[in-house]
């Protein structure tokens, strides 16, 4: 089973802990990332661009005129399926994550449950949550990390 994660980025040049990014993006191997710069006014793209260089698995896509959160998205899950062929599609939007400790904890969350996202089954969470994007499978990382969570606690 192949997995790719999108997370759309705009202006959060102060948000991004490039080490910690890096560090643990590294050790997932066997989920591909898609890294989207959503117009950023500010240094963003180029920090993206400097994880990419140092992780395999990252691909940056800039958005040059700024989208809203399901366009932007799209654009990265339209990237991610013409250059790999993935069975799902799991994505985070950063601006949801106020700062940096909220963006670092979704990214060691990828990172603790990289076996269950990379082997993702959709019959494990609610059918609503997966969504019908470009004919594959798309669901809320942020969501099936918190189904994981409850799951592990039950």
């Amino acid at each position: 089973m192949k997995i790719g994660i999108i997370i759309i980025f705009h202006n959060h040049e102060k948000e991004i802990d490039r080490s910690f990014i890096i560090k643990h993006i590294k050790r997932v191997n066997n989920i591909e990332f898609c890294l989207v710069n959503n117009d950023s006014k500010d240094n963003t793209y180029n920090i993206l661009k400097e994880i990419k260089e140092a992780c395999e698995n990252v691909s940056v896509v800039n958005i040059k005129t700024y989208k809203p959160n399901i366009p932007a998205v799209k654009a990265g899950a339209r990237y991610m399926f013409s250059q790999y062929r993935l069975d799902y599609l799991g994505y985070v939007n950063a601006n949801l994550l106020n700062c940096q400790e909220a963006l670092n904890n979704v990214i060691l969350g990828i990172e603790k449950n990289k076996e269950a996202i990379a082997n993702f089954n959709s019959k494990g969470t609610q059918q609503d949550e997966i969504k019908k994007i470009l004919y594959k499978k798309f669901f809320s990382v942020v969501d099936y990390l918190i189904i994981l969570k409850l799951k592990e606690a039950a």
